[in-house]
């Protein structure tokens, strides 16, 4: 069909429709992917997302996927580890930063590492934004402190080792040159959290962890945000 002309007698352009940037949520919310609004975002999205999310693309043993959820829980687990390790205790807050280290998955995926590397800037900017609306969504600072996010990538990593070595197929020798020392666990938490949940009982177990943590803090679960006019 050709475009109608105008009065000069030139063909018009067609007017491109807008791209749509943001992702409709099962609780109803419109989340815009470029300008994230803290009050966009509910919990509950969040642990369905996660649960449906599988780390290492899939690739691991298991009658389930080994999700994002699942990980979140033990990154949280093998921090506070880590933290009596130390002597030391970890802050109620930075409980809650270690299972929503990830939740910016929930809307973009788990990328692996290597796909992150060809993509570049744009796709971590994304990310970056969805973290920190979360963040201030959960009253943690929109930018996380540089010992916070060292303690992050500590557990992260000791996560991928444990991951790596029991579900994904890697060896000792190449998932310490990948993920550093080990960080063991006994074996009762290794079967706790190391066999893959369905996507139900992963969602159910972040959800329930995440109240724990909202109780230590005296508080109950934070309530969904009011909704927004427009939406």
């Amino acid at each position: 069909m050709t475009a109608p002309a105008n009065a000069a007698g030139t063909a018009k352009t067609p007017r491109k429709k807008p791209a749509r940037v943001w992702q409709r949520m099962l609780s109803g919310r419109r989340l815009d992917l470029i300008d994230p609004s803290p009050l966009d975002i509910e919990i509950e999205d969040i642990a369905h997302g996660l649960a449906r999310v599988a780390r290492w693309n899939g690739q691991t043993h298991g009658p389930h996927i080994f999700s994002v959820a699942q990980h979140s829980v033990l990154v949280e687990v093998i921090a506070r580890r880590q933290a009596g390790a130390r002597g030391a205790e970890l802050d109620r807050r930075w409980k809650l930063a270690m299972l929503l280290h990830d939740a910016p998955e929930y809307v973009v995926g788990d990328m692996i590492s290597p796909f992150k590397a060809v993509l570049g800037g744009n796709y971590r900017e994304v990310e970056e934004r969805l973290l920190a609306a979360v963040s201030l969504r959960f009253g943690l600072p929109a930018h996380w402190p540089v010992a916070l996010v060292k303690l992050v990538k500590s557990a992260d990593r000791a996560s991928a080792f444990l991951e790596a070595t029991r579900l994904a197929g890697f060896d000792l020798a190449e998932a310490k040159s990948f993920f550093g020392r080990p960080f063991p666990l006994d074996a009762a938490e290794e079967r706790s959290y190391l066999a893959p949940w369905s996507a139900d009982e992963a969602a159910a177990r972040f959800l329930a962890r995440f109240a724990e943590l909202a109780e230590e803090g005296g508080a109950s679960a934070p309530r969904p945000a009011p909704a927004r006019s427009g939406r």
